[in-house]
């Protein structure tokens, strides 16, 4: 059961995490400053500079995890049922903390839940065409 699980449970308990330790708490409206603070700089082969926050760091990880959740999507139909209904949950409570806590209401944070809907989207139109599939 452990595979149904949605994957993006961990990017959003990672900003979760960073926001509410680093940023002050659930109420606070520093979190997105904090997170976009650059961690360091990488400089381009053309001689930009490009600077890299925790906040860059953890979309990229959630467009990984979200591609390898759609990948392992495609597997079991009980399995793909229950990460349906998990990731509905996983989406409210998102939503949820955006409309409610001021730590969650950004640009990073409705990104991520932004990769979570279209998650859950992808989600049923693979079961959808599984069963088309089926059907034929």
């Amino acid at each position: 059961m452990l595979a149904a699980i949605p994957l993006l449970v961990v990017p959003v308990g990672a900003y979760a995490v960073l926001a509410l330790t680093l940023g002050g708490g659930l109420f606070s409206i520093h979190a997105q400053a904090l997170l976009t603070r650059p961690l360091f700089h990488l400089t381009t082969a053309g001689g930009g500079v490009w600077p890299v926050s925790a906040a860059d760091l953890l979309l990229a990880a959630a467009l990984i995890v979200a591609f390898i959740d759609l990948i392992r999507g495609m597997g079991d139909r009980r399995a793909a049922m229950v990460n349906h209904a998990l990731s509905i949950a996983l989406f409210v409570a998102c939503l949820a903390a955006m409309l409610v806590a001021p730590a969650f209401a950004n640009s990073t944070f409705f990104l991520i839940t932004l990769m979570v809907l279209l998650d859950l989207a992808a989600g049923f139109i693979a079961t959808m065409g599984q069963d088309a599939d089926e059907r034929a």
